[in-house]
Parts: structure tokens; C-alpha cells; sequence
């Protein structure tokens, strides 16, 4: 579904990825993993067709990756982007208008699950509220491939573990493939099916969660724990 051939990417002279190889299968929900300026943003905006890598080749199903590539990707960024004159009403159909796998169905049941009101504004949404919006949006389009950047940050941890668990009610994963950064790991590890750990740039893991915790008998957290020292 996802492949990554020695890829490397550079800014100026700093490697925010380097030599990356990585392969990611249809049917999984992945957790991307490290510290801040690992690599985790620019490795999604690489699969997304917004940035392209200074060495190797990306590819999804296949297909080399331009931006493109945006027919077959969802892509939750971690940056707020409104027209601010929109109420999320119109945010939602504007989406629709744009992207012809856009399920309008699907994301007033997502909206409805987030108790979003349809006719607020996002510029007077909280920033956790603007991010419910912002899992609406991504997850309302019918590809094989859905990447969110950070989705929970801003979440009131009171819901954030509600929202994390409704959230595979929503995606097909017969058909599609979801990988996620995140800070909150104890918040997902419940729902990942694997986990991606990297760092400088380098992939230091990549684990079926599950055999992490049948074979070493512990969980994300405290694997995390054992490779980062």
C-alpha cells in the first residue's frame, strides 16, 4: 500500500529523514512514533504528495507520488486551515465540492458523533473543537489512504479517549490503511495495530503491536522506553 525506497530529505544541510525504507499494508491502523523533529511530519507530507524527497522514491499502491496523489490520500494536518467567513456547515460542503470521494453522509454522522454544531464558525471554535472538525473532514473521504498529523492535539482528555475509540467505528479497514502521529500513545495504543518508531530521521523499530505484548510482554510505552533509552 505504502512503500518508502531509501529515502532521504533534506532541508539545506539538515536530513529530516535519512535512507528510510518502510512498508505499510492495507487493512491496519499504524501509530508513527518520536520525539519532536523526528521525522514524523515530513514522512506524512511525503506520502501526501506535499513535499517530495531529495533521494528515493514514495509510492502508494504503486503509483510514484505527486501531489497527485491527493486522490487516493486523506492528509489531517497539524495546521489549522479555515476560510474564516465558513460556517462548519459549509466547511463541510466546500470539502465536498472538492474532492469527489468526499461522503457527505459520512461526515454528518462523524459531526454529529463529535458534537460539532453545524452552523458555528471554526474561528470561534476552541483549538480542540477545531480539531474534531478537522478528523471530520479527513476521515469523510472514501481513499485507501488516511494520515493524521497529531489529530488529538487540543483534546480535552476527558473525551480524548472516547473519540480515540469511536473513531475505528468510522474507518474501513478492509480497505484502508490510517497512519497516525501522536503524542497521546497510551490514548491509541488500544487501537493500533502497529506501531513505527523513528528517530533523526532513521527508523529504529516497526512492531505488530500485538506481538510486542505476546513475545516481550510489554506495550508501546514501555517499548518506546527501551529503544529511545
Amino acid at each position: 500500500m505504502i512503500t518508502l525506497t531509501n529515502v532521504t530529505k533534506k532541508y539545506s544541510s539538515k536530513k529530516a529523514l535519512d535512507n528510510v525504507n518502510l512498508e505499510l499494508t492495507v487493512g491496519k491502523l499504524i501509530g508513527l512514533v518520536g520525539e519532536n523533529g523526528s521525522g514524523k511530519s515530513t514522512t506524512l507530507k511525503l506520502i501526501a504528495g506535499l513535499k517530495h524527497p531529495t533521494k528515493g522514491e514514495v509510492r502508494v499502491n504503486g503509483e510514484l507520488v505527486t501531489r497527485r496523489i491527493a486522490d487516493s490520500v486523506s492528509y489531517l494536518s497539524e495546521l489549522d486551515e479555515y476560510y474564516s467567513f465558513f460556517t462548519v456547515e459549509k466547511t463541510i460542503e466546500f470539502y465536498a465540492s472538492q474532492f469527489k470521494d468526499f461522503d457527505l453522509d459520512k461526515a454528518y454522522e462523524i459531526l454529529k458523533f463529535m458534537k460539532l454544531d453545524p452552523k458555528s464558525k471554526p474561528k470561534h471554535l476552541s483549538k480542540g473543537n477545531r480539531g474534531r472538525l478537522k478528523i471530520v473532514l479527513s476521515l469523510a473521504r472514501n481513499v485507501p489512504v488516511i494520515l493524521l498529523d497529531e489529530p488529538f492535539s487540543g483534546l480535552d482528555p476527558m473525551v480524548r479517549n472516547s473519540i480515540v475509540k469511536g473513531l475505528i467505528s468510522f474507518i474501513d479497514l478492509e480497505k484502508q490503511l490510517v497512519l497516525i502521529t501522536t503524542h497521546e500513545i497510551r490514548e491509541v495504543e488500544s487501537i493500533l495495530d502497529e506501531v513505527v518508531a523513528i528517530k533523526d530521521g532513521s527508523i529504529i523499530g516497526h512492531h505488530n503491536v500485538e506481538d510486542l505484548r505476546e513475545e516481550k510482554q510489554i506495550g508501546i510505552v514501555d517499548w518506546m522506553e527501551e529503544i529511545y533509552g
